[in-house]
């Protein structure tokens, strides 16, 4: 299992997403809240379509937590 996590400020809000490639299902994309103190928990209620490619993430998630925005966290930003 790949152990890369790609992180991202979303609108203020630090996620992270991680690629699980499963050798029997499709692969798919997991979705974490980090908490800034090295532990994560996996938000179930989104599903990132597994045929995006790494470079759409980040549109992807504005898509999907644009309300979310502010004047001060107007955006999405791939840290890593």
């Amino acid at each position: 299992m790949n152990e890369k996590f790609i992180k991202f400020d979303v609108f203020g809000k630090s996620l992270s997403i991680k690629r699980q490639d499963r050798q029997s299902d499709q692969p798919q994309w997991l979705l974490f809240r980090d908490s800034g103190t090295g532990l994560r928990s996996r938000i179930h209620e989104v599903i990132i379509p597994p045929e995006l490619k790494e470079t759409e993430l980040a549109g992807y998630l504005d898509d999907i937590f644009h309300e979310n925005a502010t004047a001060k966290h107007s955006q999405v930003l791939k840290l890593t």
